[in-house]
C-alpha cells in the first residue's frame, strides 16, 4: 500500500516538474541574470520540493513555495558571488614592487620549496608573505579562520626553513614573488 501512495506522489511531482520548470528557470535567470545557472538553480529548487514533495503539496499554493525556494537559492548564489568578487578583489588589489637583479636560483628554489607544500599551508605562506596581506585579509581570501592562518602559516614557513635553510624565509618568498613581476598589496593590520 505505501507503493501505491509513493507512485501517486511521484506522478504528481513529475507533472508539477513537467508544467513549472521552465517558469521557476526563467524566474531564476531573471533573479540571478545568469543564464547557465538558471536550469541549475530551477533543478536545484525542484530537488529540494522533491525531499519536502508531501508538504509542498499538501500547501495551498504549491507553485508559490516552489518560486520562494528559487528566491532563496537565486539570494544566496548572489550573496556567494559577491564574497568571491570581494576575495578575488581583495586578493588582486596591490601595489607594484619590482625587485631590481633577482636573484634567480633563489627564486627557482622558493618556488621549487612552495610547491611540496600541501595548498592551504602554501597559500597561507604566499598570501602573507608575498602579497603582505594581513591575517584576517588572508583568512577571508581563503574562507578560513584568522587561526587556521596563524597556524598554516606558521607550518609553512618551518617546512621552508627545513628546505631552504634558517634565514630570511618570508623574504625570500617575496622577493621570489616580486622577481616574477608579481605585485603584492599593504597589509592592514
Amino acid at each position: 500500500m505505501g507503493t501505491v501512495v509513493d507512485d501517486a506522489a511521484s506522478v504528481e511531482f513529475h507533472a508539477f516538474f513537467e508544467r513549472h520548470y521552465a517558469e521557476l528557470s526563467r524566474l531564476a535567470h531573471l533573479l540571478t541574470g545568469e543564464a547557465d545557472a538558471a536550469d541549475d538553480l530551477a533543478a536545484d529548487a525542484l530537488l529540494a520540493l522533491w525531499h519536502r514533495w508531501d508538504r509542498v503539496r499538501a500547501a495551498d499554493h504549491p507553485v508559490a513555495y516552489a518560486r520562494g525556494v528559487v528566491a532563496n537559492l537565486a539570494r544566496t548564489r548572489i550573496r556567494s558571488a559577491v564574497r568571491e568578487r570581494r576575495r578575488i578583489a581583495l586578493f588582486w588589489s596591490h601595489r607594484e614592487e619590482k625587485t631590481e637583479n633577482p636573484d634567480v636560483a633563489g627564486v627557482v628554489d622558493v618556488q621549487s620549496a612552495l610547491r611540496q607544500l600541501p595548498f592551504r599551508k602554501r597559500a597561507c605562506v604566499v598570501l602573507r608573505h608575498a602579497f603582505d596581506l594581513s591575517e584576517k585579509d588572508t583568512a577571508l581570501a581563503l574562507g578560513i579562520s584568522v587561526g587556521t592562518v596563524k597556524s598554516q602559516t606558521s607550518k609553512g614557513i618551518a617546512e621552508l626553513k627545513k628546505v631552504l635553510g634558517t634565514q630570511g624565509v618570508p623574504h625570500k618568498v617575496h622577493a621570489a614573488m616580486a622577481a616574477r613581476g608579481g605585485e603584492s598589496g599593504g597589509r592592514n593590520r
